[in-house]
């Protein structure tokens, strides 16, 4: 900045003497000239980058996620599953408080809340009074704690592509079932 103003007043003084005559100083006029309009372009494009930058890592950064719950979200997989582990990232990222329990036998998770055979995927999830099964993306489990419906949990049946923690890209819609406590299921939620 000091420089820009030196070059200005010197510039200025330059052209306001009255003894400076452009004609006699061809060269000087021009250059001068040149140099200084190359500056004052140099520096607001430096500016207008720096600024640019800075609204970039803004909106990087965009500080934390709120949680959705204060409940831990406990994801119970398999070592062998590789998905589970995306899939939790994923909730993480998404708000989520996220434990992950390694099992060695996933149905025994599963049968206590009496998930059907169709209904089942590669990892199961509880988060309060309510389970998650599979793939299920994180606005159906917020919309399971905040209605808090009378049911035994949700369901994302298979592992279908596109859905979270899964490579490829959605074929549909996502069917989001709901576990009734009498055994029964019913579309919770479609996205």
């Amino acid at each position: 900045m000091a420089l820009f103003l030196k070059d200005f007043i010197a510039l200025a003084f330059l052209f306001s003497s009255s003894t400076f005559k452009k004609e006699s100083y061809p060269f000087v006029y021009r250059q001068s000239y040149k140099r200084f309009f190359s500056l004052l372009i140099m520096k607001k494009i430096f500016l207008v980058l720096i600024l640019g930058l800075l609204v970039v890592v803004a909106g990087c950064y965009g500080g934390q996620k709120k949680l959705v719950s204060e409940d831990v979200f406990t994801i119970f997989k398999t070592n062998s599953c590789g998905c589970c582990a995306v899939y939790s990232q994923h909730a993480s990222a998404q708000g989520l408080n996220v434990k992950v329990v390694p099992v060695d036998d996933i149905d025994a998770v599963k049968q206590p809340f009496g998930i059907p055979k169709s209904m089942q995927s590669c990892h199961t999830s509880t988060i309060g009074e309510y389970f998650v099964e599979g793939h299920v993306p994180v606005e159906a489990v917020e919309k399971l704690l905040n209605e808090k419906p009378d049911i035994k949990g949700i369901m994302l049946p298979g592992m279908p592509s596109g859905s979270p923690g899964m490579p490829g890209s959605k074929a549909g819609d996502l069917v989001i079932y709901a576990l009734h406590k009498d055994g029964s299921t019913s579309e919770f939620m479609r996205l």
